[in-house]
């Protein structure tokens, strides 16, 4: 890591102003809400960042900051096909602008492309690293291929038994037509 900037507190004016690059990998263990959403047995996994700080000009004739952030990590999840352990790559590429106030990124956010965030001289970056890589779990992490064949189909014998012993509402109906013809 770059000794003049933390991922726990960053300046984010600082570091796009120095064009500074930032990287490191930290625990899993130490990201609370990505160890919920794994299946993570280990304390060994890691997630490993790089982060990219630069001023680019504004539509105001100004300067505004930009972070590019890259991150990834291998989470032990369950596979939802075969419900076995799975080890899914997860990893994010954003690059995101900075803009002096709340209600100026709420605004911004809704009418621009990129995604804005609020400048601070005290920002965490490993809590954006965090939520990036939360957006970029899959929905429904499986094997490419299952290691064991996979049971596709059930079968409930008392549900298919009393299913036949039911009679045809319709063949009913027709029984009843075929008594009032007579």
């Amino acid at each position: 890591m770059n000794p003049e900037f933390s991922a726990k507190s960053l300046s984010i004016s600082a570091f796009a102003k120095a064009a500074a690059a930032l990287s490191g990998a930290e625990k899993l263990s130490n990201f609370s809400r990505l160890m919920e959403e794994s299946d993570a047995t280990s304390l060994n996994a890691e997630v490993h960042f790089q982060a990219q700080g630069e001023m680019r000009p504004d539509s105001a004739g100004g300067f505004s900051a930009w972070v590019r952030l890259q991150a990834q990590t291998r989470l032990p999840m369950v596979c939802q096909r075969c419900m076995g352990p799975v080890e899914m790559e997860v990893q994010c590429d954003r690059t995101f602008r900075f803009v002096a106030t709340e209600a100026l990124a709420e605004v911004e956010d809704e009418t621009s492309e990129e995604d804005v965030l609020v400048i601070s001289k005290h920002f965490d970056l490993l809590s954006l690293v965090e939520d990036e890589l939360l957006m970029a779990l899959p929905a429904a992490p499986k094997h490419p291929t299952c290691p064991h064949p996979v049971k596709l189909s059930v079968a409930d014998t008392d549900f298919i038994a009393e299913e036949a012993d039911k009679p045809n509402p319709f063949a009913v109906l027709g029984q009843l037509k075929k008594g009032a013809v007579d």
